[in-house]
């Protein structure tokens, strides 16, 4: 067993202890972080969008060469001036070695090795010190990963959600809300200007659940029914042990795997 659990606490919407169940064998298989790196880098690679300059770009201008013996460097200049333009290295010149869109950037990944990848990120999610580990906060004493019975379910307004965390004693949503920044250079000017943390990931029983509206607005935190689990979710960026809260009715589905 990954974590040192022999059963997980059930706690009531008012952070009550309701009762005790056994881990699932879901979350008793070996922690293999290799195969868990190696199945994210494939699920990421493979959500890329392929890209590409332009085949005109920095191509749109009437140049020509001077030749040797002007003491100047021997790059194409504009026809009617004397700046340099077009090649590498000039400005508003073309790119040496520009993305192109036929690039494959898809990665292959054995079946078996996927399903080894998301039992083991399953088991990294019931090991408190790699929960923490991965930084995430909450109060000493729950068990993971957290299961909270099925009324958590029907909540659909975020006060409502935030108030069952407070609760139980998940300190996760702020610590996303104060590790949200600015990004550091270009990346602000092309669609990734803020740079958040992951935090929770609420697990559902089923598409119907409100609480898919209700939590939906709180930083860092995604939710997912328990068929659309994968490694990528279960350990963001390769790195295991996410911070994980279940619907008793979830996490029994899941004791099927």
């Amino acid at each position: 067993m990954a974590g040192e659990y022999q059963s997980i606490n059930v706690y009531s919407l008012k952070g009550e202890v309701v009762k005790s169940i056994p881990v699932p064998n879901a979350f008793m298989r070996e922690f293999r972080p290799d195969v868990i790196r190696k199945a994210v880098s494939a699920q990421e690679a493979n959500m890329r969008q392929p890209y590409g300059a332009s085949k005109g770009a920095g191509m749109r201008h009437a140049v020509s060469t001077w030749g040797k013996g002007r003491g100047v460097a021997r790059v194409q200049r504009l026809s009617q001036g004397q700046r340099g333009a077009q090649s590498p290295g000039t400005v508003g010149g073309r790119r040496a070695h520009p993305p192109y869109v036929e690039r494959d950037w898809s990665k292959k990944v054995n079946r078996k090795e996927m399903a080894v990848a998301k039992l083991s990120a399953l088991a990294a999610m019931a090991d408190p010190e790699k929960v923490r580990e991965r930084g995430h906060k909450f109060a000493e004493g729950i068990t993971v990963p957290i299961v909270v019975e099925d009324d958590i379910e029907n909540l659909s307004k975020t006060s409502e959600v935030m108030d069952v965390l407070d609760r139980i004693g998940i300190a996760d949503v702020e610590r996303v809300r104060d590790g949200t920044k600015t990004r550091a250079g270009r990346g602000k000017m092309r669609g990734r200007r803020i740079r958040s943390p992951r935090g929770v990931l609420i697990v559902v029983s089923n598409e119907e659940s409100p609480l898919l509206t209700g939590a939906s607005n709180l930083p860092g935190v995604e939710i997912v029914t328990f068929d659309n689990l994968n490694a990528a979710l279960m350990a963001p960026g390769g790195d295991p042990g996410r911070l994980a809260l279940f619907s008793e009715s979830a996490i029994n589905k899941i004791g099927g795997w």
